[in-house]
């Protein structure tokens, strides 16, 4: 067995290993796309050449400008006010409600991140469901839905379609006009709008979210601060030995003494004249406390003296994909300490996790009910760690400088349409304008760009790259040649799409056109026609994630959000995919005929 051969046999066990990894998510997508790469690059198979001339295709820089100017809408409140408009419309009905909705979500992904966009947009829809009379679940899954095929419209809609782009344009392809896929993903949308307002919204469920699953916590409504006098007969005592339990309904959260503090899940010490003690009560315990009742029965001095008391509320939050608390352990941040705010609930993939919450390590996705005084649990969000679910937060935005943005998003769109730039050099000049105009500081600039996604670009890319070095990718495409050639290229188009649905409901959206782009090329070379439609195929089925929670960002940001069930999405996103599918095998030849193109 000669070396071309052992390279062959390597990139497919690394590249089964990769796909696998994605599909079980024990290990993040980025971590093991770039893990693939680097052992390709350590086993000889790549070169350092081949990995460093993936830092060069333009897909990734785009991909990273449009982060920044979708942040730079949303900084400005652009996509704020549209929640906001909606919010306040007078509806007359759930379904007329839901429609409006999804075809504002639509066109304003034609040209936004979709994820962006759902963040923003989930409070509002939660806020909306509730004032037309449904359960949020009723509109969560339109809301996904609609972002994601809003997303198929335009060249920049999503960044599957730049990827695939960059991808093409790697191959000595001629780029994608802005425009080019707009006419079949119009239809494309109109179509999976129309699915889901006459048949989808049947078959959506009537979820309970989080925070009503759970019950009598109506007791737990003050955040109250005192202190030991000196005759206080809770001195010389424990907590617990001085009554103050949960079992009598005060919940002690922490001990102030001098410049140390206690934690009472650690330990209790021995109450001293002059603690300060932070609980959670009632009113009717804490009358009772202030008037020794804690201690016993018989009328003592009081036993403490109040220095602050504030109520409290229930809030939901869910994970976002940019908080740093993902792959945090509950312990590593003091949120009692921080906020005065503390977690009642987790919830994770139709899972209410266990009361013992300090050492699970929060996952993007999963749900937080929290509980603490109101200045707490809004600092909590504004520091943006958590998406606010109960109310729509109000923040500081920079409304002078939309315009700005507004006209730098226009003209990355204009430049690139008429071809007076690539889409990659227009995002970044704009970029630097929205950057240098305020829109954002570059901190925010920065914190805007989704590594994650990224680095998971750049490690598929290098991985695809092994494949066309080594001969693996060729030996793929003669295989499937073998099989498909009979078939006609209408067929092996559906086929090219459906392969790539399929994937893309199990790994990343990105991962999935990645792998699949390359192959597709190949084969319409084989067949010797024009490699466009099958380009556009992958495309639109890459962002095809309707059957399953993960394929998608969006999708896991409402799965935890409406309470959802994971067949909830198969119920309502398997009869979208098949539908798309077949629509997407009659208009895609349509638009983009499969003539022959001479060698």
């Amino acid at each position: 067995m000669g070396w071309k051969s052992i390279q062959i046999i390597l990139v497919f066990i690394v590249l089964g290993v990769v796909v696998v990894g994605m599909i079980r998510e024990r290990v993040p997508a980025d971590v093991l796309a770039i893990a693939g790469a680097a052992a390709l690059l350590a086993m000889g198979v790549l070169r350092t050449s081949d990995v460093l001339k993936v830092f060069s295709n333009p897909a990734p820089i785009a991909v990273a400008c449009l982060f920044v100017l979708s942040a730079a809408l949303e900084r400005t409140g652009v996509i704020n006010w549209l929640g906001t408009q909606m919010s306040r419309a007078p509806w007359k009905s759930s379904k007329l409600a839901m429609l409006v909705m999804m075809i504002l979500c639509l066109f304003h992904s034609l040209f936004s991140n979709n994820t962006a966009m759902v963040v923003i947009f989930t409070p509002v829809v939660i806020r909306l469901a509730h004032t037309v009379g449904v359960a949020p679940s009723k509109m969560l899954i339109p809301l996904s839905f609609a972002t994601i095929l809003g997303g198929t419209c335009t060249l920049i809609g999503t960044s599957t379609n730049i990827v695939v782009d960059g991808i093409a344009q790697s191959r000595g392809l001629i780029p994608f006009h802005m425009f080019e896929i707009t006419p079949p993903g119009l239809i494309y949308g109109v179509i999976g709008v129309a699915y889901l307002y006459f048949i989808g919204r049947r078959l959506l469920p009537d979820r309970e979210t989080l925070s009503n699953t759970l019950v009598d916590l109506s007791q737990r409504r003050f955040l109250t601060e005192v202190l030991i006098p000196s005759t206080s007969p809770l001195i010389g005592k424990t907590a617990s030995e001085g009554g103050l339990t949960r079992a009598r309904g005060y919940h002690l959260l922490r001990i102030h003494r001098d410049d140390d503090a206690f934690d009472p899940e650690y330990g209790e010490p021995t109450l001293q004249a002059g603690d300060r003690l932070v609980m959670r009560t009632s009113v009717a315990e804490f009358v009772g406390l202030r008037s020794g009742g804690a201690a016993s029965e018989a009328v003592l001095p009081p036993a403490v003296e109040t220095i602050s008391r504030q109520s409290v509320r229930m809030m939901e939050g869910i994970v976002g994909p940019e908080s740093t608390f993902v792959g945090c352990a509950v312990r590593e941040f003091d949120l009692s300490g921080m906020y005065g705010t503390r977690i009642l609930a987790i919830h994770r993939r139709n899972e209410n996790l266990g009361s013992n919450f300090e050492e699970v390590r929060l996952a993007f996705g999963d749900t937080l009910l929290l509980e603490g005084p109101r200045d707490g649990l809004k600092r909590l969000f504004e520091r943006r760690q958590l998406i606010n679910l109960t109310e729509i937060t109000e923040q500081p935005f920079r409304r002078d400088k939309a315009w700005i943005a507004i006209i730098a998003v226009l003209a990355v769109m204009a430049l690139s349409a008429f071809e007076l730039l690539p889409i990659a050099g227009a995002a970044f000049v704009a970029v630097a304008v929205v950057v240098l105009a305020g829109c954002l500081d570059p901190g925010e600039a920065y914190r805007s760009i989704h590594w994650p996604i990224l680095m998971l670009i750049l490690g598929m890319m290098a991985v695809g790259s092994a494949m066309e070095t080594s001969g693996a990718g060729a030996l793929l495409v003669d295989e499937l040649f073998k099989v498909a050639s009979a078939l006609g290229p209408v067929v092996v188009l559906s086929l090219v799409y459906a392969l790539t649905s399929l994937l893309t409901e199990f790994m990343s959206h990105n991962a999935s056109a990645i792998l699949i782009t390359p192959i597709a090329i190949d084969l319409a070379d084989k067949m010797g026609v024009d490699s466009r439609p099958f380009l556009v195929a992958v495309m639109f089925a890459a962002s095809a994630s309707f059957a399953t929670p993960i394929g998608y960002a969006t999708n896991t940001l409402v799965y935890a959000a409406g309470g959802y069930k994971f067949t909830d999405f198969v119920k309502v996103g398997l009869p979208l995919n098949l539908l798309l599918w077949a629509i997407a095998t009659v208009i895609l030849p349509y638009f983009f005929p499969l003539t022959a193109v001479v060698r």
